[in-house]
C-alpha cells in the first residue's frame, strides 16, 4: 500500500472551468511555453520550460487529455523498442 495519505486528498483548481477537484481525480497537464528573442547572434536568449496544469474530468475528456497522454505514451513505448 505504501505511504499513501489517508482522508482528505489536496484540492486543485480546473485551470478551464475553475471547479476545484481532488488532486487524485484531476488529470494533470505538462504545458510547454517557449520564449525566444529571435535575434540571430550570439545574443539569442531563449527558454524553454513547463508548467503541470490539472483539469477535472469534463474538461480533460472534452479537450482529449486522456487521449494525449495514451499517443504520447504509445510514442515512449515505440522509442523503447527502436532502442
Amino acid at each position: 500500500m505504501g505511504k499513501r495519505r489517508r482522508g482528505r486528498d489536496r484540492v486543485v483548481t480546473c485551470v478551464n472551468c475553475g471547479r476545484s477537484v481532488p488532486r487524485s481525480k484531476a488529470m494533470s497537464y505538462m504545458k510547454r511555453t517557449r520564449y525566444s528573442t529571435d535575434l540571430r547572434n550570439e545574443e539569442n536568449v531563449s527558454y524553454v520550460g513547463g508548467v503541470e496544469v490539472y483539469y477535472c474530468i469534463s474538461c480533460a475528456k472534452h479537450y482529449g487529455i486522456g487521449e494525449k497522454k495514451k499517443k504520447m505514451a504509445q510514442r515512449r513505448r515505440e522509442r523503447e523498442y527502436r532502442v
